[in-house]
């Protein structure tokens, strides 16, 4: 067997090769569509196809890179992540999962091991949703549940989705053909940074998800009344800024109430035709709530609104809340966790169990499909920021412990192989 650790460097030098393909010079910036983001996907086709892998670009732009089982009826196993970045990204958070991916592919290829089951290696064309607002569209396009209503959404420079799908020289009319259908669905395991503090504060290199929290997001309008600073009296204004800033504390303090299980965030205040002397007349702001519970987040989610409807009624200003995003909290797999929990001891690990409050293309893909996820130690928990980082070390364990679980599902399945 390779020794891990080279293995690991070399997933490293893919890391920061595909890192230096962005469309700002300074940082890492590869959102959908984009030339940058097509240029960084043709170079882990290349990769793909160095391997021996089958590849293809389906039509919402995820690149599928493919090994087939002898057993022509054989199911499909899903290991996937995605490449495309937020803005000013950290360069570990998607293509590591999908890198790591790659390296098990290949082990398995050079020992010619008899596969029971088809592996699909998925690098998923848009999670992060920066280009477009719309989280997970290459993932609910695997799964069968991509929103066509989607294809009208715009960006910034005012392009619609469907034309960027187009010039990706996709076909929207065909975009449910590349859809793996649920019978055909084996499981999908997903590599990814822990985009949170424990196991860097643990010093643990790997833990083994159980839940994804289920998501709220919010747009609020705050419509009050523009006016002169300088001669509006206090008791008269119908100040929209003082009006979110009541709001955004008051959601601080009631998820703070809550504690466990409940994170509430505004994470964006744009104040419309702000000057120094003008009463803030109108205020767009963003609300996220997250929670690992299904009830906590719907009956959290309806306390918020009421406090927002109670804040502005005694502003006399007017709310528009307009929900953006839902989405339920996911369970990992039992069974496939089992395994996954397994493969993290044989390694010699000490086993944590973790609950993500960051969303992941197994969301979707949950619908149709056992779903298990691996969370490898990164510094400090730091994401969706440069100073993202995965030591080697850390790399390797999330190897090791990958190829155990592949090879548990090998063993598990291979009774069931006729090839």
């Amino acid at each position: 067997m390779t020794n891990h650790l080279q293995r690991a460097n070399k997933i490293l030098q893919r890391i920061n090769e595909l890192a230096s393909i962005s469309e700002d010079e300074g940082c890492i910036t590869r959102t959908y569509g984009t030339i940058a983001f097509i240029e960084g996907r043709n170079k882990v086709e290349q990769w793909m196809k160095d391997a021996g892998l089958q590849t293809r670009t389906d039509n919402i732009g995820n690149l599928r890179g493919r090994l087939l089982s002898a057993n022509t009826n054989a199911k499909t196993f899903v290991i996937a992540s995605h490449i495309d970045t937020i803005i000013n990204a950290g360069k570990f958070d998607g293509p590591m999962g999908v890198l790591i991916g790659l390296d098990l592919i290949e082990q398995v290829i050079q020992s010619k091991t008899e596969l029971p089951f088809h592996i699909e290696l998925v690098a998923f064309s848009d999670e992060e949703g920066c280009r477009f607002h719309t989280t997970y569209l290459g993932s609910k396009a695997l799964a069968g549940s991509f929103d066509k209503a989607a294809l009208h959404t715009r960006d910034a420079a005012g392009i619609s989705l469907a034309q960027v799908i187009g010039e990706m020289g996709g076909d929207v009319n065909n975009l449910s053909k590349d859809a793996i259908a649920g019978e055909d669905w084996l499981g999908y395991f997903e590599i990814h940074i822990e985009q949170g503090p424990v196991l860097y504060e643990k010093d643990i290199p790997v833990g083994l998800v159980t839940a994804i929290a289920g998501q709220c997001r919010v747009g609020m309008v705050f419509n009050g009344e523009a006016g002169h600073a300088g001669t509006v009296p206090m008791s008269m204004r119908k100040d929209a800024l003082a009006c979110a800033a009541e709001f955004v504390l008051a959601t601080e303090k009631f998820a703070a109430s809550n504690k466990d299980g409940l994170v509430a965030t505004v994470g964006k205040l744009h104040i419309i035709h702000s000057a120094s002397n003008v009463i803030p007349g109108e205020v767009i702001g963003s609300l996220d709530i997250r929670s690992s519970d299904g009830q906590t987040l719907a009956s959290s989610c309806e306390a918020i609104r009421k406090i927002a409807d109670d804040i502005c009624q005694q502003r006399d200003i007017v709310l528009e809340w307009n929900l953006i995003q839902q989405t339920k909290p996911v369970y990992c797999d039992d069974g496939m966790n089992k395994l996954l929990a397994r493969a993290i001891k044989e390694a010699g690990f000490e086993l944590v169990e973790l609950i993500s409050g960051a969303g992941h293309d197994a969301v979707p893909v949950a619908e149709v499909s056992p779903v298990a996820m691996l969370f490898v130690r990164c510094f400090k928990g730091i994401s969706h920021n440069p100073l993202e980082n995965v030591e080697l070390k850390d790399l390797a364990a999330a190897i090791k412990v990958s190829e155990n679980f592949i090879q548990h599902l090998i063993n598990e399945n291979g009774s069931h192989f006729t090839g």
